[in-house]
């Protein structure tokens, strides 16, 4: 309802989307939290989705140049070309499996059960991955190959279960393959641009016509707020990440889920 309690709701809903979803720690799943000790409800989960559109724009904004050098040579540099098909391959499997089962898999997993328990095992994971000494064989995103590419792109649909963390699948299978942080953070930021504009085309497609002009002014809010959020973080989360690792992160995963867990237990 488009009242003050709402605008506030969806204004918190639309920081944490900026704030968390480019860093490993799932921006759904803990909107799909927030949301349910706020009391906040959308159609089908639309605005949690919908509000996505600002993040992606935050990408755009922060990576504009890079973005339109990329663009302007690819009628000559096969290195450039080579990266925009290497982004499109790692794109493909999300694509496939979330438009087949997309309803499904918000109707069986959209559950903040499950978003506490992938928390913590999210984090459990990073903070292993952060103490092992893997080996590093690319220092830069336009040096991936194609095979890498398309299984950095099978860790991502991992992250269609909440709480997994879009972000931090594919910042996982990259360093699997053999990226340094930084570059697999990097190609985690490039990956989303066509991942989240797919689900945002999609939902929006499915949800329409069930929108109401309230529904509509809250996501507009919420669009808004989530950009600024997002760009924000993508302007620091890259060195941070270059420098520190994930530690931060996977205790931040393994704190909130257990957090999760009592306040499902005490509030319900």
């Amino acid at each position: 309802m488009m009242d003050a309690m709402g605008i506030a709701k969806a204004v918190v809903l639309a920081v944490v989307e900026g704030a968390t979803e480019f860093i490993p720690v799932s921006s759904t799943g803990h909107q799909l939290l927030v949301g349910h000790f706020i009391g906040f409800e959308s159609p089908n989960n639309t605005f949690e989705v919908l509000i996505q559109l600002g993040a992606i724009l935050a990408i755009l904004a922060v990576y504009f140049r890079r973005l339109l050098g990329i663009t302007l040579s690819l009628p000559n540099d096969p290195k450039a070309r080579r990266f925009v098909l290497g982004i499109l391959v790692a794109f493909l499997p999300a694509a496939i499996i979330g438009g087949l089962f997309s309803k499904y898999i918000k109707y069986y997993l959209f559950n903040p059960w499950i978003v506490c328990a992938t928390l913590v095992a999210g984090g459990i994971v990073l903070l292993v991955l952060d103490e092992t000494d893997l080996e590093v064989k690319k220092h830069d995103v336009f040096d991936f190959t194609l095979p890498m590419d398309f299984k950095i792109g099978l860790f991502q649909c991992i992250a269609m279960i909440p709480g997994v963390s879009r972000s931090g699948a594919t910042i996982v299978g990259a360093m699997l393959m053999g990226a340094d942080k930084r570059s697999a953070t990097e190609f985690s930021f490039y990956l989303a641009i066509p991942t989240m504009a797919g689900a945002f085309a999609k939902d929006l497609l499915d949800n329409y016509k069930n929108l109401s002009p309230d529904d509509t002014g809250l996501i507009i809010i919420g669009f808004i707020v989530a950009f600024i959020s997002a760009f924000i973080v993508v302007r620091t989360v890259l060195d941070y990440v270059a420098s520190h690792g994930f530690r931060l992160f996977a205790w931040w995963r393994i704190i909130v889920g257990s957090l999760g867990f009592a306040g499902l237990i005490i509030f319900g």
